[in-house]
């Protein structure tokens, strides 16, 4: 009876959360420039909340699991709509980063208990077909994001890419009566040490990526970040092997199935979230176009992220789910290696090519993860099975992020010093504003009459560095569909999919 609404309502909650990270990447250039802001606070728009987002999952798991499902995700979405419209009214980059971290943490229970919810309520087939429209969902969002984020900052507001989000929230408050309460009888406290460490690591291994490019990799600032991030994440692991009740239960790694099914977002969505992210700019910038073509030239990767998870989990219903995964890393690989023709001035076709089967591939995995991840773990621990899942997507997502500034920075500027040493003294600032597509502002401090070749050069460097980074994600992807292939079997997620269907569950 409450099937269609729950589905409705979780589906439509889960299109915000990758809006709220392409959103963002195509306004960054805008915003930045509205908030006079630097390059390194402008990075934290999405460092904050990818690092917040994904330090919280594991606990939101486990509040999903103790208090109720239901509970948690009515919670999440509150503070992310509220985060949403301090973010539409801020007036400084700095209360932006802070409201995007509290967002992380609304978008944490958001995910997680979502996820935890459909594993409760459907069962067998039903089961992958509602995993099926959830990885629709994310794809639906990743695909609307940069085109409308696009249309809505060349219409003169980049306010308004985060304002979508509170409208949507509210059309999911008001379905949410119809989801059903369920929880994990067993589930007993949070594990607050595990969850303050690891928080603190990813906090510090994120400080680290940005403090690298803008101050240099062996200055004391960048050393200690990753210092204190390896000595917390050392802390995290002697805390998970003390504690009664860990936020990482040790006997759901004993399979290396469940192992490979949630180390997959290192291979399928670590490369999605680098050209979500740092593609918009680059045809901005070093490409010459504006936020709205920027957002059009990503359709041949998007729309398939939408479109392939709906008929996935069909397909996944008659192939094995190793060949399915390890043919999804394959065509990201094959995508990733193709992108290196990229140029500031490649056409729509030269681009639709390789961004289709990159498209296609990370759809095909969409369509398939989530269900994959709850099905290796009872229903009872749905909740943590899915918080350490979607800890290890958004993790991956989160180092990616801020992996990539810093690597697609330092490759530039190695370019720029290389090729243009007449620039030296220009070459950091140029190389830091190429990465978000702003070339052009960094200019102002160029004389004028080397301005055009400084605009060159910057294009150049970035171009090669993008060509770096696509070649280390194909290497990614490959070793990714080889491991998967030889590792997972698909007997073991068949007998975790059927235990007790009423396990987990409370009565209405």
């Amino acid at each position: 009876m409450h099937a269609v609404p729950t589905l409705a309502a979780i589906a439509l909650a889960s299109i915000t959360l990758p809006l709220t990270v392409t959103g963002p990447a195509v306004a960054l250039s805008d915003m930045a420039a509205d908030l006079g802001s630097s390059v390194a606070a402008a990075q934290w728009v999405q460092n904050a909340y990818g690092v917040t987002f994904a330090a919280c999952l594991l606990a939101a798991g486990g509040l999903a699991d103790r208090f109720g499902r239901r509970r948690v995700l009515l919670s999440g979405l509150m503070v992310f709509c509220l985060m949403s419209v301090v973010c539409t009214v801020a007036s400084s980059m700095l209360l932006i980063d802070i409201a995007r971290a509290v967002q992380g943490i609304g978008a944490a229970g958001v995910l997680t208990s979502g996820a935890a919810i459909l594993a409760a309520s459907f069962q067998g087939p039903a089961r992958a077909q509602a995993f099926g429209v959830l990885g629709g969902s994310f794809g639906c969002g990743l695909a609307l994001g940069p085109l409308t984020a696009g249309a809505l900052v060349s219409a003169g507001s980049w306010r308004a890419v985060f304002f979508v989000n509170v409208v949507i929230g509210l059309v999911v408050l008001a379905l949410a009566r119809f989801i059903p309460e369920s929880r994990n009888p067993a589930a007993t406290k949070v594990d607050w040490g595990g969850a303050a460490t690891f928080s603190g690591s990813l906090g510090l291994l994120a400080l680290t990526f940005v403090e690298g490019p803008e101050s240099g990799w062996v200055t004391l600032p960048t050393l200690g970040a990753l210092a204190g991030s390896v000595a917390l994440m050392a802390a995290f692991a002697v805390v998970e092997l003390r504690v009664a009740h860990p936020m990482f239960d040790l006997s759901l790694f004993r399979r290396p199935t469940f192992i490979v099914v949630v180390c997959q977002p290192f291979t399928i969505t670590f490369g999605f979230v680098v050209l979500l992210v740092y593609l918009p700019p680059y045809f901005q910038g070093a490409g010459g176009h504006s936020a709205t073509e920027a957002g059009a030239l990503l359709l041949p990767l998007t729309v398939p992220v939408f479109l392939v998870p709906l008929v996935a989990g069909r397909i996944a219903a008659k192939v094995p789910l190793r060949v399915m995964l390890a043919a999804s890393s394959t065509l990201i690989a094959a995508g990733s290696l193709w992108l290196m023709t990229l140029r500031p001035d490649s056409s729509w076709a030269e681009l639709a090519g390789p961004l289709l089967v990159f498209g296609i591939g990370v759809g095909s995995a969409f369509g398939v993860m989530d269900n994959a991840a709850v099905s290796v773990a009872p229903v009872e621990r749905a909740g943590m099975a899915s918080g350490i899942f979607n800890t290890m997507r958004i993790t991956g997502e989160s180092v990616a992020i801020a992996g990539a500034a810093a690597l697609l920075a330092s490759l530039t500027l190695r370019d720029l010093n290389d090729r243009a040493p007449a620039l030296s003294g220009n070459a950091r600032a140029l190389a830091g504003e190429a990465t978000q597509g702003r070339i052009e502002g960094a200019l102002d401090a160029v004389p004028a009459d080397r301005r055009e070749f400084a605009l060159d050069a910057a294009a150049h460097g970035l171009t090669s560095a993008m060509h770096t980074v696509f070649l280390v994600l194909a290497v990614l992807a490959l070793l990714g569909a080889i491991t998967t292939y030889a590792v997972i079997r698909d007997r073991e997620l068949d007998d975790s999919a059927s235990t007790d269907p009423q396990q987990g569950k409370e009565p209405q």
